[in-house]
């Protein structure tokens, strides 16, 4: 059975799925069949056999009925194939002849193309020749339709340029048998006539945006086309016209030009404009002819005058005209003619009228992005040159408002697209933005264009308001000056003073108007509203045009145009400047943004760029612009306003503009004071301020306490200033555990210093401590010139000895670290790179210095203001000049320096450069203060520059590595936050102790006997009545040297002398001297008489500020003697 599978094979159907199935179930079948007839059970075979047989006649029917099923599908497949394959056929058939008719088709145009091109050359080939016309009008005119029907103009250039020069030439000429003109008199071709000149001015529009400037026929073809296109947007030129019997038609040509100029602006023109302008004159090298450029603005200037200015077409010449870099400035250069024009018509009133409009001023603004906004605001500051204060005046405040909004726009929108892949721009700044080709090769000239707005000539006429406002003004009058009755009287005086508040206010509102002549102004009134908005557009100019903003300031302080004015005008707004309306205001505008304050913070910005550049011969004597008197009282005002706006809790953030720009001027006038004062006595302290409140305000944590004290720690009392930094010592010894008592014992360092090597070994010792351990407790071990140990008495002592040793041998010329000013101040010397490991000294003496201030030892050092300054780090502040301080360091130089900065003459004369040529032992070293400083003169226009640069190379960049590794080094040891407390000089004073007077009183309290003296001993008694009546006040401060090594008493008394201060009597000869013997106490104490010791000199131990004090029988032994050896200075060495 198994052998009988073929025979179903017939019926099975043609899916291969299907074929399997039935295959493997006959299979299966078979399978058990074979199975069963194995079998003995023959009637058990029968049966199933029979079964079987049964089941295969019905798979046999299964599979004849599919079969019959499988042959149907055949069919339908195949009649769907047929009909298929009749559709394709057809759609070939289509195709076929679709390209056929496109064949024909294109082969009809290029027969009809042919025919035009040769008729098109027949008919123009005698005026290629000899430039006349002779082909009737209309002629010409079906000639131009076909061309311009079947051509693109592109590609046959040439022959379009044939026919616009025909069409042209034929404008010109009065007979209407040649005119072009003349087809529009054929009433049949009139409508269409229209329609072609239409179109062919578009063409030549467009064809001017396509030409490259690089082509040597760029100029030739922007004259014709632009000719074409002006001939064909006025009748002025159509010589038909002439004609007394055509003078009718006038009027409505008028009409037809102004509609084809109508066309052109709807299709584009203003744009195939703009990209000629920016190829023709914002490149490198300007390619486009007078002629041809004043010829595109003219053209571009007619929709405006035909539409009588409307704002649409003011808007489209803003977005696409005076957006071009630089356009206003080569119009003036090379067609004034124009530019006259412009003025004319009023573009610039008209312009700022619409921008006004804040929406417009939106769309405009991000239709142009930054960049061409700028050069927007170029081409406006531009045209404000072309205008007087008569036709200005009636939109000046517009016109503020627009270049105010349009440098806030660009401030904005630098900020948005400010990220990591940054271009620079070169007056923005940094932001992502790239310059195109366009803005790279016009840029210089756009910052030229800006930079008008503050030249003399824009200030005083944006400011002539104000000028008229104050000129019959007058300056404040000087602070009245305290006498020393009424500075001790002062306490007394101030509940008096708060009693008469009143009457004084009245009083002063009395002197100030007669001070001024006129009434007074006030915050709000019209006048200060133009002219704070005024000062609010130079302000955000400094704020935004980043690169220029020392060039602005420069400008603006140039005279008496805008500070001296602004001056007056802030003295006319109430006493003190108006600081009960300024701080009025603030209570309002919190953020200080108003216009009123950017008044306030531009006046500022630009007096303290001012003060920067002035020397002391301007600021201190020639009264411009101010006198010393009125920067008083600026500061006051500056001062008083600051601290009560931080104190009442209304200025909270000290990064605001307002904020930093007054308190930069701030600085910049309490350095000058500093230096050389014009303020009395306790000018810069608040009275309003309570140092418990302060104190109790920083414990919680108050951030107005914590301002005043980081920005303003000039207004606390230096005496308060100083406790707060022994505080913090003493909170930070605290925290580290290094504060000594009964119950803890400190870690101490112990180092061991041979007398010989006090520099090496300490400086190998302590070099490498960690701040921790150099803040604490340090123990020094002597070995004296024998090698043998020496016996400290304490460890304090021991240290101080040590400390002052150690600094004596660093200041030392020999060893070449420091060198000293003409007033013998110290500072790194610029030389000092000679000796081995210098940076490293140098923070090892930070380190030194920094350690005798944590632990207020005071050292007799006289180190330099300047470089105190630099290493505090108020040097980096950009209103900070090394040229003030350079009198002291470099007197010849700074004299000379001086003498360029007033020379008369031309400075190039001098035959400076910017280098600088130094002698290092017979070898002259050239130093450039800038890269190629030695092929760039010094001139007139830089040499402000030069000085200054001059002073920064000598006061920081020869001595900057120096400078570091000092301020790394005391650091180390005195926390910079703490620092922020002083001024240079204020740390001056930590380091070398007070420059009062000594208070012998309070050295007496706080002196302690030893060795039988006491406080009533005749020759204690002597002592203090002879420095208090004998000695003068140099004598007394060597006395204070002799026994202490400082000439200055420490800034809290003499209660913080570290050791205290302390007198023994001494009997017996220095090497004998055994300390206090019960013997010498006694007789001390009793003042037994004894043999006089006339032979012998006091003697004293600075390290433990001891004075020796032989017992005198005679006060006037004690006289001479005291006086002889403060004198010579004997120290240890007399006896």
């Amino acid at each position: 059975m198994c052998g009988s599978d073929d025979m179903y094979s017939r019926f099975l159907p043609r899916h291969s799925v299907l074929t399997k199935i039935f295959s493997l179930s006959i299979c299966i079948i078979n399978f058990i069949c074979n199975i069963i007839i194995m079998c003995d059970n023959k009637i058990l075979s029968e049966i199933t056999q029979n079964v079987f047989e049964n089941i295969k006649k019905l798979i046999l029917g299964v599979c004849q009925n599919m079969q019959k099923k499988n042959n149907k599908d055949d069919f339908l497949e195949k009649t769907k194939a047929a009909r298929e394959e009749r559709q394709l056929e057809k759609t070939r058939q289509g195709n076929a002849i679709k390209i056929q008719t496109i064949v024909r088709a294109w082969l009809a145009r290029v027969s009809v193309k042919k025919l035009i091109i040769e008729k098109f050359d027949d008919s123009f080939v005698s005026f290629c020749e000899d430039g006349k016309v002779t082909q009737p009008p209309v002629e010409v005119y079906k000639i131009a339709k076909l061309f311009v029907k079947f051509f693109n103009a592109k590609k046959e250039e040439t022959r379009f340029e044939i026919l616009m020069k025909y069409i042209v030439a034929s404008v010109q000429l009065e007979s209407p048998k040649v005119s072009f003109i003349g087809v529009f008199l054929n009433k049949e071709y009139t409508k269409s006539w229209i329609q072609l000149i239409k179109d062919l001015c578009s063409t030549c529009s467009h064809l001017l945006a396509a030409l490259s400037s690089n082509s040597s026929t760029f100029n030739k073809h922007v004259a014709f086309y632009s000719l074409a296109l002006i001939t064909f947007t006025s009748s002025s030129t159509w010589a038909l016209l002439k004609k007394k019997s055509l003078a009718t038609l006038a009027q409505p040509f008028i009409i037809i030009t102004h509609n084809i100029t109508t066309h052109l602006v709807d299709n584009g023109m203003f744009s195939d404009m703009k990209i000629l302008l920016l190829n023709g004159i914002a490149t490198s090298t300007v390619t486009l002819k007078k002629t041809s450029l004043s010829a595109i603005n003219n053209l571009c200037l007619r929709p405006l005058i035909y539409s009588n200015f409307s704002n649409k077409l003011i808007s489209l010449y803003i977005l696409n005209i005076l957006c071009v870099p630089a356009l206003v400035h080569q119009l003036i250069a090379q067609c004034p003619d124009f530019v006259t024009q412009l003025k004319t018509h009023q573009i610039l009133s008209l312009s700022i009228k619409l921008l006004a409009q804040e929406q417009q001023l939106k769309i405009h603004f991000n239709a142009l992005e930054g960049s061409y906004a700028l050069c927007l605001a170029g081409n406006l500051i531009n045209l404000i040159q072309l205008e007087d204060t008569n036709s200005i005046h009636h939109y000046l405040l517009d016109l503020v408002l627009v270049l105010t909004r349009l440098l806030e726009s660009c401030a904005k929108y630098v900020t948005a697209k400010q990220s990591n892949l940054s271009h620079w721009h070169p007056v923005l700044g940094w932001f992502s933005v790239s310059l195109d080709k366009h803005l790279q090769a016009t840029i210089p000239l756009v910052k030229q264009q800006i930079s008008k707005l503050w030249q003399p000539e824009a200030v005083k006429l944006v400011t002539h308001h104000l000028q008229e406002c104050t000129k019959n003004m007058t300056p404040p009058s000087p602070l009245p000056t305290p006498s020393p009755e009424e500075e001790n009287t002062a306490k007394k005086l101030v509940k008096q003073a708060i009693e008469k508040t009143k009457s004084t206010y009245a009083n002063t509102q009395v002197l100030i108007n007669h001070s001024s002549v006129g009434v007074a102004n006030k915050l709000g009134n019209p006048d200060c509203t133009k002219i704070s908005f005024v000062c609010a557009m130079y302000e955000t100019a400094v704020r935004t045009l980043s690169q220029l903003r020392l060039e602005i300031l420069t400008g603006l302080c140039y005279g008496d145009i805008l500070l001296k004015p602004l001056w007056l005008f802030l003295n006319s707004l109430g006493p003190n400047c108006g600081l009960k309306s300024f701080l009025d205001l603030l209570n309002i505008n919190k953020n200080a943004n108003s216009p009123e304050f950017q008044m306030l913070t531009l006046f500022c910005d630009t007096l303290s760029h001012l003060v920067t550049i002035l020397d002391d011969s301007e600021f201190y004597e020639s009264g411009e612009p101010f006198q010393v008197h009125e920067y008083a009282i600026l500061g006051q005002f500056i001062n008083q306003f600051i601290f009560k706006s931080v104190w009442s809790g209304v200025l909270t953030d000290p990064e605001i503009p307002l904020f930093v720009s007054m308190h930069n001027l701030l600085a910049a006038l309490r350095r000058r004071d500093e230096r050389k004062t014009f303020t009395n006595p306790n000018f810069w302290l608040c009275k309003e301020l309570k140092i418990n409140q302060l104190t109790a305000d920083l414990t919680k944590g108050k951030k107005s306490a914590r301002i005043i004290k980081q920005k303003m720690p000039h207004v606390i009392p230096h005496k308060d200033r100083v406790l707060m930094f022994r505080n913090e010592v003493h909170q930070d010894k605290i925290t580290l555990g290094i504060i000594e008592n009964e119950s803890v014992s400190p870690q101490s360092t112990l180092i061991t210093v041979h007398r010989s090597r006090l520099v090496e070994d300490g400086y190998r010792q302590l070099a490498n401590l960690s701040s921790q351990a150099m803040k604490g407790l340090i123990r020094v071990k002597f070995v004296n010139l024998q090698g043998l140990d020496e016996a400290g008495i304490d460890q304090d002592g021991v240290f101080k000895e040590f400390l002052e040793e150690t600094i004596k041998k660093v200041f030392d010329p020999g060893l070449n670290l420091f060198t000293s000013t003409s007033e013998e101040r110290l500072f790194p010397s610029p030389l000092s790179h000679m000796t081995d490991n210098h940076l490293d000294l140098f923070e090892f003496v930070g380190r030194m210095i920094g350690k005798a201030v944590y632990e207020g030892i005071v050292v007799d050092i006289p180190f330099a203001a300047f470089f105190l300054t630099q290493v505090l780090g108020n040097d980096h502040s950009a209103l900070y000049s090394y040229l003030d301080e350079m009198a002291s360091a470099d007197p010849e130089l700074y004299k000379n320096l001086t003498y360029i900065k007033h020379y008369k003459g031309d400075v190039e004369d001098l035959g400076l450069t910017f280098s600088f040529d130094q002698d290092v032992l017979g070898r002259i070293i050239s130093h450039e203060l800038v890269p190629g400083g030695r092929s760039i003169n010094v001139t007139n226009e830089n040499r402000i520059l030069y000085i200054h640069m001059m002073a920064h190379f000598k006061m920081h960049k020869q001595i900057q590595n120096q400078v570091a590794a000092f301020r790394r080094g005391f650091r180390t040891v005195v926390s910079f936050d703490w620092l922020t407390l002083f001024s240079g000089p204020e740390v001056q004073r930590l380091i070398s102790g007070d420059n009062t007077p000594i208070d012998l009183k309070d050295l007496r309290r706080n002196t302690s006997y030893y060795g039988g003296f006491h406080d009533s001993h005749k020759v204690i008694v002597w002592l203090w009545d002879i420095l208090e009546k004998d000695f003068n006040d140099k004598e007394k401060g060597a006395f204070l040297k002799f026994v202490t090594s400082c000439s200055k008493p420490p800034l809290l008394g003499f209660y913080n002398l570290e050791p205290p201060f302390s007198i023994r009597c001494v009997e017996v000869a220095e090497d004998d001297d055994d300390g206090d013997t019960l013997g010498s106490v006694l007789r001390g104490f009793l003042a037994l008489k004894k043999k006089d010791p006339v032979n012998r000199l006091p003697t004293a131990s600075t390290c433990f500020n001891l004075l020796k004090l032989p017992n005198y029988q005679k006060k006037s032994t004690l006289r001479e003697k005291l006086r002889y050896a403060i004198t010579c200075n004997t120290g240890f060495e007399l006896s």
